[in-house]
């Protein structure tokens, strides 16, 4: 192609879309890349309840129509593929689907962090019926309830503490007899009446119907099985970032995080990073499109001062 694009977006979920939004508005001649399930992890969520400006709350799918269409209004272009390749060597910026070369003078990338999973079935059955990877998300929902945390690390600890707000027991699950956690985390979990800690312990089985309704374990020792009744299950055992195809790019971290140098600029000048790819800490839709409106911004004031 032999037009030059002033930004192109690389991701569709809440940064991606934010970006989008505050590039268009701006003037600037923008394409999104929005791969071939747009709407990035709140479009696999039900309701969101902690998105400002909806007060009684919005289905997570919902959202990124209405974000999309918001970028869109501004005069957004749209590619429905995935990228396969970036050069960022030199400028312009070069990404690819295929064949086909796309030319810019920045790129947003916006492609996310997945969580991690237990690689089982039963666990993308229940995923969003029961099975969640964000407390902070989901917790809510939860009130009254008996839920399962996995994991046992400092986020693991985190979530479980922050669920005793709204369950009435938590369940702490730790494959191994040692946890991974900081000493004063350990000892916060500990000394909380409503958590159980289960060590020795995976997940062979999320059990249930319509939702969740249980867990079968295995011990990790003897191997033998057993089952704890449970309204739902948060994973804590930590997040992917999607960042393959940047990996000889752009600096990242020893996790795979994309890591920024200058606000939202990567090492690479005007390669910028939005959301929960360069994300360890928040992981929430607000941050990430707050990001997203960060990331924007930095791209136009990079390309005023180099023009």
């Amino acid at each position: 192609m032999n037009d030059i694009y002033d930004v192109i977006v690389i991701g569709s979920g809440p940064a991606g879309f934010t970006a989008g939004i505050y590039s268009s508005r701006a003037n600037l001649k923008t394409l999104i890349f929005e791969g071939w399930q747009p709407g990035g992890q709140l479009t696999t969520t039900t309701e969101v309840e902690n998105f400002p400006g909806f007060k009684d709350g919005i289905m997570g799918p919902q959202l990124m129509t209405e974000m999309r269409a918001q970028a869109a209004r501004f005069g957004v272009e749209y590619v429905t593929k995935d990228v396969t390749k970036v050069d960022f060597s030199s400028q312009p910026l070069k990404v690819y689907v295929d064949e086909e070369e796309y030319l810019a003078k920045t790129v947003i990338i916006a492609t996310g962090a997945k969580p991690r999973m237990l690689g089982l079935e039963s666990e993308k059955t229940f995923w969003a019926k029961g099975v969640s990877a964000c407390a902070t998300c989901d917790g809510f929902f939860f009130k009254e309830k008996v839920v399962a945390v996995i994991g046992g690390g400092d986020s693991a600890m985190e979530e479980a503490n922050f669920l005793t707000k709204f369950a009435t027991k938590v369940y702490l699950v730790n494959r191994t007899e040692n946890f991974r956690a900081s000493e004063i985390m350990i000892d916060r979990v500990k000394a909380n009446e409503k958590i159980e800690i289960l060590m020795n312990k995976t997940v062979d089985e999320v059990l249930g119907d319509a939702k969740v309704t249980g867990l079968r374990l295995k011990d990790t020792q003897s191997g033998e099985t057993s089952e704890i009744e449970v309204d739902g299950m948060f994973l804590a055992i930590g997040h992917i970032p999607v960042t393959d195809l940047f990996k000889d790019q752009v600096e990242l971290d020893k996790t795979g995080f994309i890591v920024q140098k200058e606000h939202t600029m990567t090492s690479v000048p005007g390669v910028f990073a939005a959301g929960d790819v360069a994300d360890h800490r928040y992981r929430q839709g607000i941050t990430s499109a707050g990001s997203g409106c960060m990331a924007s911004i930095d791209a136009k004031k990079w390309m005023e001062d180099n023009e």
